[in-house]
């Protein structure tokens, strides 16, 4: 099959085919995926069955690699994404809820993640695509005046944040669990070394440092807003075999909500992120 690379959208988005998993892990594939990722934010290989070994040795080569510390699966480097918690921990099962809403990989690191990838080994026909929106194309068409009045800004992100969203029921129990896990600052405008600019914002998003808590919460629901119109969105409907890597800080994801009894199985690799500039 010839090789195809198509952009999806004026903002985010490069599709690939022809491409199969074991033609990954090489020096050309890896400038090759680095310069879309820089371009597009999201690149799909659709259809390149990529093998578990193949996507750890292609993650590594990418960058270093997240280090997986669940023990769920034979490459410590692998997360296995699913609901059904009969393939995962329960806890985990239920805590991943939380991929329905908009939010970036390892907001609450002490660096949030550079890149995710994602590949599928099981789809639900019914739900579980997945959207994408980039922080890139949003910060750009700010004006003028909303980017120097939030140029400075630092926001704290919390995993106990982005529980509550996901799970507002939650007993307090559940929630003093939350609550141990470490909240970190981040810029509002996350800067890189090219001067790229993007917005980190999400579900973890909680408070703004300096601003009244109602109105910090107000300016992030309004950004969130403005990064998520459709102009800047782009929905990918997984077939079984794709594989999806997205630049983790100039990228909001999500799934499509799907059924707790969903066949849906995703494996997933994430790399150590960049220290952003300021």
């Amino acid at each position: 099959m010839p090789v195809t690379a198509i952009p999806l959208s004026p903002h985010v988005g490069l599709e690939i085919t022809g491409v199969s998993g074991r033609d990954l892990p090489t020096r050309k594939a890896v400038v090759e995926c680095l310069e879309a990722l820089e371009r597009h934010g999201v690149v799909v290989y659709r259809e390149a069955d990529i093998s578990d070994r193949e996507l750890v040795i292609f993650s590594r080569l990418l960058g270093e690699v997240v280090p997986n510390p669940t023990g769920e699966h034979e490459f410590p480097e692998i997360a296995t994404i699913t609901l059904d918690p009969s393939r995962t921990d329960a806890a985990l099962a239920w805590y991943r809820q939380g991929n329905f809403l908009w939010h970036i990989d390892g907001a609450t690191d002490e660096l949030p993640q550079k890149a995710t990838l994602l590949t599928a080994r099981e789809v639900d026909e019914n739900g579980g695509d997945t959207e994408f929106a980039s922080t890139y194309a949003a910060y750009a068409a700010l004006p003028a005046a909303e980017k120097e009045r939030i140029a400075d800004l630092r926001v704290a992100h919390s995993f106990a944040t982005a529980q509550r969203r996901a799970h507002p029921d939650a007993t307090e129990e559940q929630q003093a669990t939350w609550a141990r896990v470490p909240a970190r600052e981040h810029p509002l405008v996350w800067t890189r070394q090219t001067g790229r600019k993007s917005l980190l914002l999400g579900a973890t998003a909680g408070k703004v440092i300096g601003l009244p808590v109602d109105e910090g919460r107000a300016l992030l629901e309004r950004l969130l807003d403005w990064s998520t119109q459709p102009r800047f969105v782009l929905r990918h409907r997984w077939r079984a075999g794709d594989l999806v890597i997205w630049d983790n800080t100039g990228m909001l994801h999500r799934a499509t909500p799907f059924a707790a009894t969903s066949r849906r199985l995703m494996h997933r690799t994430t790399l150590v992120g960049e220290v952003a500039v300021g």
